[in-house]
Formats: structure tokens, sequence, C-alpha cells
């Protein structure tokens, strides 16, 4: 009997620990801007430090930071990047007032910080060569941890170092810790566009391979919808990077709200997943958020009760993925976890649920049960905000499969030219044969294929659909 109490207090009493990487110039960026916020929300000052008006919160720190001997906390995150600038930025006391947050060495950069020059070969090919150096400091981490939960990879798919090196680490990641959670939040490039990064669609396809077949849960953050809030949600006319990235790191702390400030429900990474996805491969989640603000701007929000907040979530306008009306696909939410945050009368969410059901806002899948889940969590109170109650959605629509296509589009425009394949060819991967690139044409073409079945009745007996659960099963 003391053993099973024992270790049921270990589970529940204690927190899983989470432990962040953080790879290539985006990654950096948007996780850099997560420490901001979460530092803020729990009363942390830049240099690691409790404010003294924070002493005796009822929140979990331990789950993204641990303390040191001296009583700092410190982030559980590991920083990565084949180019020294903005890992530099962050850590350079003239630059940065967090410099002393992070643990030095749990950050890597390439002696010769030369980068990946926007090439996915070479980003992985020199994380491969890193293997040792890379995975001494990520062990490091996680054997310091009680009980660790999972990892959460941020980075970009479009570039040469989130996609190569992430790639690789997110393999490798799956390969060491097979029982550990991964979730990503993946950072997809503009596409309407053109980009400075011409072999774009070959990084984002060869990354979507990787996020296909090693992530338990990618939260997909699309360029091109953020900058479209920013400008007409906001009335910022031409959204900086960091305004960006701020709105990025606001999706990060909500997500994580129930593990920070925790309730009965959803109060571990797994029990926030596996509600959400219910086979192993529709695991990408688009979120939506409200009200919105940023530097002090202040969407055109004035009211915000429960179910102001749970209607504003459905509108595609608050969506943070861009995917066009598709005529062809009846396209449907797989599920729906919407994190309410601030001071919520419980009978106000069941009547809010009981409105949205019976006006029909949101069109379900036909070969399962589905519907709104919602988690009450408490707001910060280190921060004060301009709104009583704020929303975040975590949604599993098969619409997201429109962002793919696109990459697929363009990726055969371009292959179909035999453009700029030659610095891929440089790299071991790719110097004998290019099957690498109809391998993973292929698995992206056929998780299109499962979101589309997925709008159907008879999904249930797609073959590619497995009687084993889904791969966050692994992890309880």
């Amino acid at each position: 009997h003391y053993f099973i109490q024992s270790n049921l207090r270990r589970v529940f009493g204690m927190p899983r620990e989470i432990i962040t990487v953080q790879v290539g110039q985006c990654g950096n960026q948007i996780g850099m801007e997560f420490w901001k916020q979460l530092c803020a929300e729990h009363g942390i000052s830049p240099e690691g430090v409790l404010e003294d008006w924070a002493a005796d919160g009822t929140d979990r720190k331990d789950v993204f930071f641990y303390q040191a001997d001296d009583e700092h906390y410190i982030p559980r995150a590991v920083l990565l990047d084949l180019e020294p600038r903005v890992i530099n930025s962050i850590t350079n006391p003239k630059e940065s007032k967090y410099s002393n947050l992070f643990n030095p060495e749990n950050i890597y950069m390439s002696k010769h910080g030369g980068g990946a020059g926007n090439i996915w070969a070479s980003g992985y090919s020199q994380a491969e060569g890193l293997y040792e150096e890379i995975f001494d400091i990520i062990d490091r981490e996680a054997d310091g941890s009680d009980s660790l939960e999972g990892f959460v990879l941020a980075h970009s798919i479009a570039g040469g170092t989130g996609s190569g090196m992430g790639s690789y680490v997110l393999e490798r990641l799956n390969d060491r810790f097979p029982k550990k959670l991964i979730q990503t939040y993946s950072v997809f490039p503009q596409t309407a566009e053109a980009s400075d990064v011409v072999v774009q669609p070959y990084n984002s396809l060869l990354t979507l391979k990787r996020l296909t077949q090693s992530a338990d849960c990618v939260v997909v953050l699309d360029n091109t919808a953020l900058n479209r809030i920013a400008s007409e949600r906001l009335k910022i006319p031409n959204p900086t990077l960091d305004q960006i990235n701020q709105l990025v790191s606001t999706i990060m702390a909500a997500s994580t709200t129930t593990l920070r400030y925790p309730g009965y429900m959803n109060n571990d990474l797994i029990g926030l997943i596996a509600s959400l996805i219910p086979t192993p491969r529709l695991h990408f989640l688009m979120t939506g958020y409200t009200p919105l603000t940023l530097d002090h701007k202040i969407s055109n929000v004035r009211k915000t009760t429960v179910l102001d907040v749970m209607r504003r979530l459905l509108q595609p306008k608050n969506i943070m993925v861009s995917t066009p009306k598709d005529r062809r696909h009846n396209h449907c939410y797989v599920s729906i976890l919407n994190i309410i945050q601030g001071e919520v009368d419980p009978t106000q969410v069941h009547k809010s649920l009981q409105r949205i059901r019976e006006r029909k806002l949101a069109n379900f899948i036909p070969w399962g049960p589905a519907s709104i889940q919602v988690a009450l969590s408490k707001k910060s109170p280190y921060i004060q905000t301009a709104h009583r109650v704020s929303g975040l959605m975590l949604a599993n629509h098969t619409s997201i499969s429109s962002l793919f296509t696109k990459t697929v589009q363009q990726y055969d425009r371009l292959k179909n030219k035999g453009a700029f394949l030659d610095q891929f060819k440089k790299e071991k991967m790719f110097s004998d044969d290019l099957l690498e690139f109809d391998n993973a044409r292929e698995v992206v073409a056929q998780l299109i294929e499962e979101y589309t079945a997925a709008t159907k009745m008879d999904y249930k007996l797609y073959s590619g659909v497995s009687d084993k659960p889904p791969a966050t099963a692994a992890a309880q």
C-alpha cells in the first residue's frame, strides 16, 4: 500500500518536468520570448531570482525551471545553433537583461559559426557530427529531472538549422527517449510571398516528414496567419519580427498554463495531448487566442464573457493558421480543447457549450464522439490584464492539410526543374541519389490523404490507420 501511495504522490503530487530544446535562429528567438513570458507569470526576475512578492505562489515553477544551489531559477532549456548571432544577443549583458538566466553549459554554438546556409542537408549532417556534444547536454538535463514527462522543440521548418538540425535532434530524441512525449512548436513560412530562402520548399518537406514520424504533437505556427492577425486584428501596419514572436510566446505560454497552474484536469502534457489526438498521425494542431494584446495594442474586444471568448475562438480570423476554403472536402474538427483563463463560473462554461452546440458553430468528424473540451486555468496574479477572461483554443482540424498541400506543390515546382539541388548533393545523405526527397514527399502525401479520409464516415476503415493506440499512449 505504501509503495502504491508514494508512487501516486510522485506522479500526481509532483510536477512532471519538461525540457525545452530551442534550435536555430527562429527557435531561439521564440524560445527567448517564451521564457520572458514565463518569468513574468511566475514572478521571477530576469536574473532568475524569485521576487519577494511572489514567494507564496501556488504555481508549479519546477515544470519548466529548476533551482540552482543559490536558489536561482534556471530554465530547463537547451539552446542550439550553428551560428552565434542570436544566442550571443541572448547571453550578452549589453544586449539582454536575461543574459544570466540560462545555464551556460546548456548552450551549444558551432565552433566555426558558419551556420547551415539555409540548407536542410547541411543542418542535418552538421548535427550528426555534433551528436555527442548535443546529447551530453540533453542527457545531463534529463538526468537532473525527477519525473521527466517529455520535450518541447521550438524551431522553424524553412531555414537550414531549425529544419535540418531540428529534424536530426527530433529523430534522436525519439530513439533515445521512446517513452517520453515530444511536442513541437513549429513555425511554418509565409507561403504567399517570394521567400529569401529559395530552397524553402525542400527544407519544409524534409522537416515535415520528421514531424510526421517522430513527434507526438506539432503545434503549427503559421507565419502567414500571424502576420495577418497582427495587421488586421491589432492594426499594426508592418509587424516586426519581435512583435510576431510575442504573439507566438503568448500561444506557447497559454498552452502550458494548466501544467503550471494545475487543476483537476489537463495538469500534465499527456492529459493535454491525449484528448486532442485520437489517431497517431493526425497530430498537427492549430491555435486561436482571444483577446489579443501586443505592445499595449489591444484587439477591438470589449466584453469577455465565457461565451464571447469561446465564440471568438471559433472564428477563422482568430485562428493562427491560414487555410483556404476547400469545397471538395467537408473539412471538420477532430477535437477542440479550450483553455479558459480567469475567474470563471463552471456553469457559464456549460451554458456556453450548449449555445455553441445549438447554433452548430463547430462542425465535427462524423466517425467518432467529438465535442469542445474545456480546461479552466488560473491567470498569473503578477500580470495585470485589461480583460477578465481570455481563451486559447488548441484544435485538431482536417483543413490543416492545405498547408501541407501548398508545401508539396511548391516542392514539385522546384524539383521538376531540378533547381538548387547541388547544395544538397554535397552532403552524404544526398550524394548518391535523391531518394530521401521522394520518400519525404510520399510521407507527406500520405499525411494529406489521411486528413482527407478523416472527413468521411468510413475513416475507421482507412488502411493507413493501425489498431495500435496513438504514440501518446506509450508515455502513459
